[in-house]
């Protein structure tokens, strides 16, 4: 067994260490990446041909985090880990972003990359190192590979800059971004942070680059160490060059003039441009055209690409027809689904959002049972992308990863701007009923609006825009767009999505294309999208300017109040049976959780004379029964020898028979009073070894004179 370990310093104290050659051998490549009691196992596994007719990457990327790793049991009728939860569709989509990008263009192998969470104590964060142990997998395998790469999560906390934080760290961050990169370039970037300025933010991942650079070098001498320089040879594409050059001579100049003409109606450039192929198919043998179809496709689609990229760095002209810096018409309107709690349409050029707000009590959280993490959450966002958005005709066949990351990057936009303690558990759900053009910032902004829409008092509203960046000669000649188009996206270099309030960046998402790309059109490129965000800011306030004064008619009511911790019990009562009085006596819904030295009491009910009794009540039992106070009462049993009176919620105590009137009682029946009766009782002392009440009715009546 022919071990081979390379060990990374981190500077603090801790290190990491990737191990290739123990565990995993008849995989392509694996390794085992430790720091500290955190271990990953990466293993890759690529097919020694591609199926016919493939054209693209078949690149599959799991993340996965095994319960027993913590010491922990699955949750469930089952007991064992089931499909992926959100958090690991998340890790699998940034390893699959900076790893996609650098596999040989003409690779068409299907490749299986897997990493798995084995070992973990809770205190260091797996994710940031998912990228590394795929990339190392990758560097000791024979898969073809222009990396290695890897990922590292930065935080800023009290000023300084921290290279993969704890959990416990990460809680006292303004910013946290995961960057990955090659040795010599920025390859994704993702995160969130606590209205950041873009210099801040440059900064931040400067700092990621120069940690990612050692990475990269211990696996490049892991990569000399195991023999694995020379990658496998292989012949995924069959090409023609005569067919390719006919293509390039027959439409080129035709495709250019669709590209600069400037159509904004996206189905219409479309059709121009398939009306382009078609023609030049219809030129050519009948048997040939099918023979050769798929090859047609990929020539005749560097055709279109280029087309546009001259046109935009030539004539500076957009598909569109806008400027660089020109954002699409804006319209939106709130209050649109009078059912909802909270509701906006937001409609950016070809690109269109239907959002919804829903506020609910804390019993509507959702719960969160993954390997490290248990708890709940009381923001969520969800993100729905339906076929007919694009004009598809087929099935819609439930959530993808896709929805899944870019609901989570809309979350991180909106979720530090909704009030801190808010009593309301908030569900924001936006529907793509259009998409040409980043639909996850047309949700952010919807989702902004269909907030202040519902009455959520929002420390500042959040718009987002997503960037764009044609380049050539390594970024000498280059163009950074605004409010990209899909085309734009998809055959340009580099896609970067910013989103932020007046006063900073609240998320962000980068993914580049290209090799080479300066930090100066990084700057170039935030300083554009801070214009462009101002400017559909000022769209957003223009239609609804503050949250709304008060919650929608048929919005729950919730008041929260903390209690001293030890009253809890006191609160819910044995078997709940004091607070489920309660709930039945108001109508309101009441819930309570411990929060550090406190209780934290959350009271909902659609009207406020319920909430108002519902806090008399509670008031009630929390606060001290004071000597000397008098009371309102209940009388809950009558007894030969007295009353059993509720002075307070949950506090009974004994009015004895002689100390209902002045004047002689022999029977409880002279006293005249019954199961039911609201009576005054005034508190005369409290029992210190047996903590009983005595109480007097007759102490608040006046004495009558002696005879």
């Amino acid at each position: 067994m022919n071990v081979v370990t390379k060990t990374i310093a981190l500077g603090d104290g801790r290190e990491i260490t990737i191990e290739t050659g123990k565990l995993a051998k008849q995989a392509d490549g694996s390794v085992m990446v430790r720091m500290g009691d955190t271990m990953l196992l990466a293993t890759v596994c690529s097919a020694k041909d591609a199926v016919p007719g493939t054209d693209f990457m078949p690149l599959s990327v799991e993340y996965k985090e095994k319960y027993a790793a913590f010491g922990r049991y699955p949750g469930g009728f089952l007991k064992r880990e089931g499909r992926a939860s959100d958090y690991e569709i998340l890790v699998c989509r940034i390893v699959d972003r900076a790893l996609r990008p650098l596999f040989p263009d003409d690779f068409h192998a299907e490749t299986f990359v897997t990493i798995t969470l084995v070992s973990s104590d809770g205190k260091d964060m797996p994710d940031a190192l998912a990228g590394l142990a795929a990339s190392a997998a990758l560097a000791v395998s024979d898969v073809p590979f222009n990396g290695p790469i890897s990922e590292v999560r930065v935080a800023r906390i009290n000023g300084e800059f921290v290279i993969n934080p704890t959990f416990e760290q990460l809680t006292t961050a303004d910013m946290e971004i995961i960057v990955a990169a090659t040795i010599d370039n920025i390859m994704m970037v993702e995160g969130e942070m606590k209205e950041v300025s873009e210099e801040d933010l440059l900064a931040a991942m400067k700092v990621a680059h120069e940690a990612i650079k050692i990475h990269c070098q211990a696996q490049l001498e892991l990569m000399e160490a195991v023999g694995k320089t020379k990658k496998r040879e292989y012949c995924h594409e069959v090409n023609d060059e005569d067919l390719k050059k006919d293509i390039w001579a027959k439409t080129y100049d035709k495709v250019f003039e669709v590209a600069k003409a400037c159509n904004p109606n996206k189905h219409e450039r479309i059709e121009n441009f398939e009306a382009i192929k078609a023609e030049y198919i219809a030129g050519l043998d009948e048997e040939e055209a099918v023979a050769k179809k798929a090859l047609i496709g990929k020539y005749y689609h560097d055709v279109e690409k280029e087309a546009m990229r001259r046109s935009i760095l030539d004539e500076g002209k957009r598909l569109d027809g806008r400027k660089t810096t020109e954002i699409r018409p804006i319209w939106s309107e709130v209050d649109y689904l009078p059912g909802a709690h909270g509701s906006a349409v937001f409609t950016r050029g070809e690109t269109q959002s239907l959002t919804t707000v829903t506020l609910g009590t804390k019993m509507d959280e959702k719960l969160i049972d993954d390997a490290l993490f248990k708890g709940k959450e009381r923001f969520m966002l969800h993100y729905n992308f339906p076929p007919f958005s694009t004009g598809e005709a087929r099935a819609s066949r439930g959530v993808g990863r896709r929805e899944v990351g870019h609901g989570n990057l809309a979350l991180r936009a909106l979720k530090n701007m909704i009030p801190d303690n808010y009593p309301y558990v908030v569900r924001v759900v936006s529907d793509i009923l259009e998409s040409n053009g980043s639909s996850s910032m047309a949700t952010v902004c919807a989702g902004t609006l269909a907030l202040m829409d519902a009455g959520v008092e929002m420390k500042k509203p959040v718009s987002g825009i997503a960037m764009g960046l044609i380049s050539e000669n390594k970024g000498k000649n280059f163009a950074v767009l605004s409010d990209i188009l899909g085309d734009e996206d998809h055959l340009g270099d580099m896609d970067f999505k910013v989103t932020g309030t007046a006063d900073g960046i609240t998320a962000t998402q980068m993914d580049i294309k290209v090799d080479g790309l300066s930090y100066e059109i990084l700057e170039k490129a935030l300083s554009q999208a801070k214009e462009g965000r101002m400017h559909i800011l000022g769209k957003i306030k223009e239609t609804l300017s503050e949250p709304r004064a008060d919650l929608k008619p048929n919005a729950p009511r919730i008041v929260a109040m903390m209690i001293p911790k030890e009253m809890i019990g006191a609160v819910i009562g044995p078997g709940g049976k004091i607070i489920q009085a309660m709930q039945a006596e108001t109508g309101a819904t009441i819930t309570i959780e411990e929060i550090g030295d406190q209780g934290r009491v959350e009271i909902a009910a659609n009207n406020k004379t319920a909430i108002d009794a519902a806090i008399a009540r509670i008031k009630g039992i929390v606060s001290i029964p004071e000597i000397g106070e008098t009371y309102p009462s209940k009388v809950k049993s009558v007894m030969p020898y007295g009353a059993f009176v509720e002075f307070m919620p949950g506090k009974e105590g004994l009015l004895h028979i002689s100390e209902i009137d002045w004047k002689r009682i022999e029977t409880m029946d002279q006293a005249g009073i019954k199961e039911g009766d609201m009576i005054d009782v005034k508190l005369l002392d409290i029992d210190q070894k047996t903590g009983k009440y005595k109480l007097s009715r007759k102490a608040l009546m006046p004495r009558p004179p002696k005879e």
